[in-house]
């Protein structure tokens, strides 16, 4: 137990004082270096613009002119198991919510990154990709290629472009009719693909509006296989017909279950859908037609979903999976003093044992995820599907992942990245971040949440250590880049990794630790509350922090994130005078932070000091610290509770010999 006592005086004595250019001359060396000041946070043009016009907010709030583009999507597909393709129409009513007219839209065509001769960041198993078979907008059948003096269409990589034959103007819509079809690689981008002829998953499978926002404009970069995915929000009326004895599940509420399940399943799901424990809904004695799924006179049944407010679609077929199910609570979600409940769905095939506890994961995760978010799941369920052979960690996509087997790696490594998927179910499922050019937004905030998730789960561990290991390795040996670089552009190596995963958790953990676990949880509520079906851009999260902290964190965003200096603090000299005891802090790096002294005296007493991150922000490399106390200085510790993410620990320490 640690104790306070009052301390006759202690002083905090600058060794250097800032010059007129903004750096600190170090004194007593045989050089004289510039310390590099953090200089403010210069947001981009198009950023400031929208912040004047009212869409955006110096607050980090969607401002009072705020827009955004909808669609409302009809998708009808087949799915032909033993060909191994899909061939669907999607019917398109686009809603024109910006001030500017468009005479020209752009869609999605994801599945061209793997035809022969696409632009790629990474191999690709080669297919012909989406094959446009009739493009029809605003009643007019378009043509392939058509000049810029009249309607067509032009693919160009994975992006398809409509010129139509009148601008959509403010305010209207714009109604596109799409017939296309793809063959379905085996392992899509390591995201999609078909498994062992009995699992299908698919994704980005489908043509899909571009995201036309109120910085950008038309966001329509390529597909090149390893950032993600910028998508607006809309609704879906998703169909798709596959041969009896495959059971699909998809993203949004199947309104025909009465008329694909058989009544034994049907009667297993109402039960899942009122039990807190598991419900086996499909067993291996329930594979094939008639059992998982009803018979039908063409050989092929016809599901039906509903998804109201998503960003996108996906859906699994499969013939030799189980499936167990439970319920989540969510609290009182919609305000009628009842607890709310979506259902947690696992479907796995028996070659893969640890998935047995997937339905508990799935559970805890969205019953963690919406207490610790405070913005409760808003869907009906959340299915896990096991995709061994498409993919070996996991993929998200709004209430539907596909995860590996995990059978070479433990329980808790099939929950933690069951957690990580799950969690992206916020970001960017609900907070629609641009992952393309921006994937730290997700991916790093979604690694920090999945790491609280791993603390309630598997208590007494710290889980955010991981994250923040991998940072620091990659950080001594001088590999990282900027976390604020596009996600396509990262330097080769484990950049990209870094900046978009272990980095951005590592510092949502240090902010926490830098505001209070109180002031950071709010700002991040409110981050995430604000900006719930919305797409903020960076400046958003950093002026929300900024505006609920009360502080200006300019220096903390552009050192950390627009840099890639690194953190190390040192206990350098403690001696012993007559005016007390005189400990020299030294900054050995060139991010700023806080120094914060744990100090032990001989009787046992403890004393807390801090070295505030003005000092260093002055220009100064060294501060010092006086103690004046009856007992003697025996211990110093610099960031004794391990809250920051300084790069050399060894020399964060002093002990009396």
């Amino acid at each position: 137990m640690s104790r306070h006592v009052s301390v006759i005086a202690s002083t905090l004595v600058l060794f250097a004082a800032a010059t007129s250019q903004g750096f600190a001359q170090t004194q007593g060396g045989t050089t004289a270096d510039r310390r590099p000041i953090p200089y403010p946070v210069t947001v981009p043009s198009n950023f400031q613009q929208a912040v004047e016009r009212g869409t955006r907010s110096p607050t980090g709030e969607p401002g009072p002119t705020y827009w955004q583009q909808w669609a409302d999507y009809t998708i009808n597909a087949r799915l032909d198991t033993e060909a191994k393709r899909i061939d669907g129409t999607v019917r398109i009513v686009y809603y024109n919510r910006s001030p500017q007219p468009l005479p020209i839209v752009w869609l999605h065509l994801l599945q061209n990154v793997h035809k022969e001769g696409a632009m790629r960041s990474r191999p690709q198993e080669t297919t012909p990709g989406m094959e446009i078979k009739r493009v029809v907008a605003q009643g007019e059948e378009l043509e392939p290629g058509s000049p810029r003096s009249r309607a067509g269409y032009l693919e160009f990589g994975t992006t398809l472009g409509l010129r139509l034959s009148r601008p959509v103007a403010s305010g209207e819509s714009l109604e596109i009719e799409i017939d296309w079809g793809f063959a379905v690689p085996q392992r899509g981008s390591g995201r999609m693909g078909w498994s062992r002829d009995n699992l299908f998953y698919i994704a980005y499978w489908y043509p899909q509006m571009a995201v036309y926002d109120d910085v950008v404009g038309w966001q329509r970069d390529q597909f090149l296989g390893n950032a993600e995915f910028y998508m607006g929000y809309g609704n879906y009326d998703l169909t798709v017909e596959a041969p009896e004895g495959w059971l699909v599940r998809a993203t949004g509420r199947l309104v025909n279950a009465e008329e694909v399940l058989p009544d034994p399943i049907l009667q297993r799901l109402r039960r899942a859908e009122e039990s807190d424990t598991v419900v086996h809904l499909i067993t291996a004695e329930d594979f094939g037609p008639g059992k998982a799924t009803r018979r039908s006179e063409t050989g092929y049944l016809s599901w039906h979903f509903i998804a109201d407010s998503v960003r996108d679609v996906a859906f699994s077929a499969t013939s030799e999976s189980l499936w167990d199910a439970a319920r989540i609570p969510l609290g009182d979600r919609d305000g009628d003093g009842q607890t709310d409940y979506a259902r947690a769905d696992a479907i796995y095939r028996e070659t893969a044992p640890r998935w047995q506890h997937a339905w508990r994961y799935v559970q805890h995760s969205i019953d963690f995820l919406s207490r610790w978010t405070s913005y409760s799941y808003p869907w009906p369920h959340m299915t896990a599907v096991e995709g061994a052979d498409i993919i070996g960690g996991g993929m998200e996509f709004p209430m539907m992942t596909i995860m590996g087997d995990y059978s070479q790696s433990s329980d808790t490594g099939l929950y933690g990245v069951t957690a990580h998927e799950l969690a992206h179910m916020w970001v960017p499922m609900i907070v629609g971040t641009d992952e393309r050019r921006r994937s730290w937004m997700d991916e790093g905030t979604t690694s920090f949440n999945g790491s609280q998730a791993m603390k309630e789960f598997y208590p007494g561990r710290n889980w955010d250590i991981g994250n923040r290991g991998g940072y620091l390795q990659v950080a001594r040996a001088g590999l990282e880049g900027e976390i604020m670089r596009w996600s396509d552009f990262h330097y080769a190596g484990p950049a990209y990794g870094i900046a978009s995963y272990a980095k951005p958790a590592t510092l949502l953990a240090t902010l926490r630790g830098l505001l209070g676990e109180e002031t950071f949880v709010q700002a991040f509520r409110k981050y995430i509350g604000n900006w719930a079906f919305k797409h903020p851009k960076p400046w958003d999260f950093f002026n929300t922090f900024n505006s609920v902290s009360g502080q200006n964190l300019d220096w903390f965003w552009r050192a950390w994130y627009y840099e890639t200096w690194t953190l190390d603090h040192a206990v350098a000299e403690v001696t012993v005078g007559n005016g007390g005891t005189r400990i020299v802090v030294e900054d050995r790096g060139l991010a700023p932070m806080p120094a914060r002294l744990t100090i032990t005296l001989a009787n046992g007493d403890i004393l807390f000091r801090e070295v505030p991150v003005d000092v260093w922000l002055s220009g100064s490399w060294t501060a010092e610290v006086v103690v004046r106390t009856d007992s003697p200085v025996v211990r110093v510790v610099i960031d004794a509770d391990s809250v920051f993410p300084d790069v050399d620990r060894e020399n964060n320490v002093w002990s009396q010999s």
